[in-house]
């Protein structure tokens, strides 16, 4: 049977009892039984925990354009990477949705005076050893839980530094930070990070990759950390450090300096009537002075003095000075 969307009388006599004010906030009545309401209040709940941490979003997606140059070197692919939006819950309940075995990587913040997190599944350490030593990335590895081997230790460190400068990087348009490695663990009882009932801050990063199970990993800070600049972080923070495209700037000056420029030695400039000029014949002679000062003239301008003289065979130019002058007006 098609079920009707019309409301029934019972519903529409009950949304009319509402709108003329008769329940008084006590409760609908429904089915001879009465409902209590809680009455609320819109701004009461505090919200500080997290709020709008836009600056910290866009801080993430920032870290993900800057995360792709840390895994390409060891996956040989271009790595999909994207952020979820954080989550603010207690380190026990983190503790509990989190596997025994994990890469946990604690780092200093200094300027925050506080510390960070770094977690990663043993899984995608094992991929990205596996890919870095000459392997295939194209396919999911399940590792038995147990300790790090020593070449995985050494891939943890890897991708740890470069993670942690891209970190940086990516901070630095709301406030420059160091993270500076202090200690790693493999269970998360034996983390000291913070204690089980403080609250945290979970920022998850998701890693895409072609004909492999997506992999995460999480970057986890303390409340206490990030709340001296929790205004900071909740402002749509502009930019005021422009990041440098080092391929973009090195492809710029590769093209520029590969520009052809017209240089020109000015030897002299010498006067002759136009009588002479008009009984000039094939073999004659036409007097010149060539002064110490030659100008050398670059696509028109007077940028060098120099002297005329003589490398092997060829005549050639030995600069002497640099014209300073601004012949461009303003």
């Amino acid at each position: 049977m098609a079920s009707s969307k019309k409301l029934t009388s019972e519903e529409v006599n009950a949304l009319i009892a509402g709108l003329d004010g008769n329940g008084e906030g006590s409760g609908i009545v429904s089915m001879g039984e009465e409902v209590d309401v809680k009455p609320f209040s819109f701004g009461s709940d505090d919200l500080s925990l997290l709020g709008d941490y836009y600056a910290l979003r866009m801080i993430n997606e920032r870290f993900c354009r800057f995360a792709r140059s840390v895994f390409l070197p060891m996956l040989r692919i271009q790595p999909r990477i994207s952020s979820f939006p954080p989550e603010v819950k207690t380190f026990d309940e983190y503790s509990a949705d989190a596997d025994s075995f994990m890469s946990l990587t604690t780092s200093r913040i200094d300027e925050l005076r506080g510390n960070s997190l770094l977690v990663v599944a043993p899984n995608f350490i094992s991929l990205l050893t596996n890919s870095y030593y000459g392997g295939t990335a194209v396919r999911p590895i399940r590792r038995v839980p147990g300790e790090f081997t020593a070449t995985e230790q050494r891939v943890i460190e890897i991708i740890t530094s470069g993670l942690m400068d891209s970190l940086q990087v990516a901070w630095k348009d709301l406030m420059p930070v160091t993270f500076a490695v202090q200690g790693h663990e493999e269970n998360m009882q034996f983390a000291s990070f913070v204690d089980n009932s403080d609250t945290v801050i979970v920022c998850t990063f998701l890693v895409q990759l072609p004909g492999s199970e997506p992999a995460t990993f999480d970057i986890v800070y303390p409340l206490q950390t990030l709340k001296p600049i929790a205004s900071l972080l909740r402002s749509r923070v502009q930019s005021e450090h422009v990041a440098e495209d080092m391929s973009w700037r090195q492809k710029l000056e590769r093209a520029i300096l590969n520009i052809p420029l017209v240089v020109t030695a000015e030897l002299a400039k010498p006067k002759v009537s136009m009588k002479n000029l008009l009984n000039l014949q094939d073999g004659d002679t036409f007097p010149m002075q060539v002064h110490n000062g030659i100008k050398v003239l670059v696509e028109g301008k007077n940028l060098f003095t120099a002297e005329l003289g003589q490398v092997g065979p060829q005549a050639a130019l030995h600069l002497r000075d640099r014209v300073t002058t601004n012949n461009n007006p303003e």
